[in-house]
């Protein structure tokens, strides 16, 4: 099964005529990904790479039957393009952009509640993978493999390490995700452990938390009271500034 995306996610990229947005997602077309479409406004009715524009992700959804969305969109535009794709009804929205003011992403969590039936992973993450099914994010898919063990984690570079490894010693992956590090953000460590512990591919849990807020111990106190499958956990850091 794996979590969150798999060979029925239908992935629209919203900034794809950026330069990043459109590499990324031809990468995620590249590894089989159902991309179907790109947001850019004003450009709407042209395609890049074989993959069509709209105006706006509702037209989109309305179009393609999107579920997700990939973001791609400067920093002081990104809290609109995620509450954009928010009020579109997608089920899962994946902010990649770095740099994003912690005002704006404020009023985002504010208004989350709002929108029980929608998911936001980041910002300043690197997105979702589930080795062999689907890619939505920004991560080297090579050195991924399908498996049993899912990642979790607030750093991208260590998730990718600890992939890395974990493909050295003969563990592939059933999903990896990256929840980033801001202050303020969507989906949390709990939130990922509660879906790892009821998908029967996850055999297993790798968390990769930072200093810095309290996530890695909610994490830990979700651990010891509701969960029965084995956890790993590796905190990086001794201080910060």
């Amino acid at each position: 099964m794996a979590i969150l995306v798999d060979s029925n996610t239908r992935l629209v990229v919203q900034g794809i005529t950026g330069a990043e947005g459109l590499a990324h997602a031809l990468a995620c077309r590249d590894y089989g990904t159902r991309v179907v479409g790109g947001i850019s406004p004003g450009k709407g009715g042209t395609v890049l790479e074989g993959i069509p524009v709209f105006p706006s992700v509702a037209s989109a959804r309305r179009e393609t039957g999107a579920n997700a969305s990939l973001i791609f969109v400067p920093p002081p535009a990104a809290a609109d393009a995620v509450l954009e794709a928010l009020d579109s009804g997608i089920e899962l929205v994946i902010c990649v952009t770095e740099g994003v003011p912690v005002r704006d992403m404020a009023t985002v969590k504010r208004v989350l509640p709002d929108y029980p039936t929608c998911r936001l992973v980041g910002p300043n993450c690197p997105g979702i993978i589930s080795p062999g099914k689907a890619k939505a994010g920004i991560m080297p898919a090579s050195i991924h493999s399908p498996g049993h063990v899912g990642v979790v984690s607030r750093s991208g570079t260590l998730m990718y390490e600890a992939v890395s490894q974990l493909g050295a010693l003969g563990l592939g992956q059933s999903t990896c995700v990256g929840i980033g590090g801001d202050p303020v953000s969507g989906t949390g460590f709990v939130d990922i452990l509660r879906l790892f512990e009821a998908d029967p591919e996850t055999d297993a849990i790798l968390l990769i938390g930072e200093i810095g807020g309290d996530g890695e111990e909610e994490a830990a106190e979700f651990f010891a009271s509701s969960m029965r499958k084995p956890m790993t956990a590796f905190v990086a850091g001794r201080s910060a500034p």
